[in-house]
């Protein structure tokens, strides 16, 4: 990689032909992409920069993604205990938990910050509690209802970790979690975005 961008070190970074959507599939130009040497090649060169732009890194050249919700999007793993990144990373340090008011949960990570999928909301709700008590139906209206960046009252069990969750509105989670959902061309950045001409 680096006998690659020393050669060409003035590739342009692309932006607003790929994305990740809500349910974790790669997407480019609005189609998913489905061919699984692609989405491996993608999940193995993710990462984000240090002005929380996520990208898909293809030899000396960096595709930034356009984000639906989150950088990752978090599945239960092979085990039915633990969670991972759709990209395949196991989450072991879990360190935040977020409720917006929908209902979708967070959860920051050493890996950064992912979305529960969708489907998988059921295996969450049986691991939040509410104060000692299981979580009923009462107790999570009770906890959507709370103003934005509180404590909502509840707690995620997470394998060995016990994380208090912090309900915070949508529009606010990415620039709390440091993350862009459209990340742009900083000044000065050689840059195309859109367009045919760069693929």
């Amino acid at each position: 990689m680096n006998r690659a961008l020393e050669r060409w070190p003035n590739v342009p970074a692309l932006y607003g032909w790929l994305a990740l959507d809500r349910r974790g599939r790669w997407l480019i130009r609005g189609e998913v992409i489905t061919r699984p040497q692609i989405i491996d090649t993608i999940n193995r060169n993710y990462a984000g920069d240090e002005h929380g732009r996520w990208y898909f890194q293809n030899g000396p050249q960096r595709g930034y993604l356009r984000l639906e919700v989150a950088p990752y999007i978090l599945r239960v793993g092979a085990d039915g205990q633990s969670l991972e990144t759709h990209t395949g990373l196991r989450i072991e340090r879990p360190t935040q938990a977020l409720l917006d008011e929908e209902g979708s949960l967070l959860v920051v990570s050493e890996h950064g910050p992912g979305q529960l999928a969708d489907h998988e909301l059921d295996w969450a709700l049986a691991r939040l509690r509410a104060g000692e008590a299981a979580l009923d139906d009462a107790s999570l209206a009770d906890a959507l209802a709370r103003p934005s960046d509180t404590h909502c009252g509840l707690r995620l069990q997470l394998g060995a970790h016990t994380l208090d969750v912090r309900r915070l509105d949508r529009e606010r989670i990415p620039g709390t979690l440091g993350y862009t959902l459209d990340p742009q061309p900083r000044e000065g950045e050689h840059a195309v975005v859109g367009g045919d001409d760069a693929l």
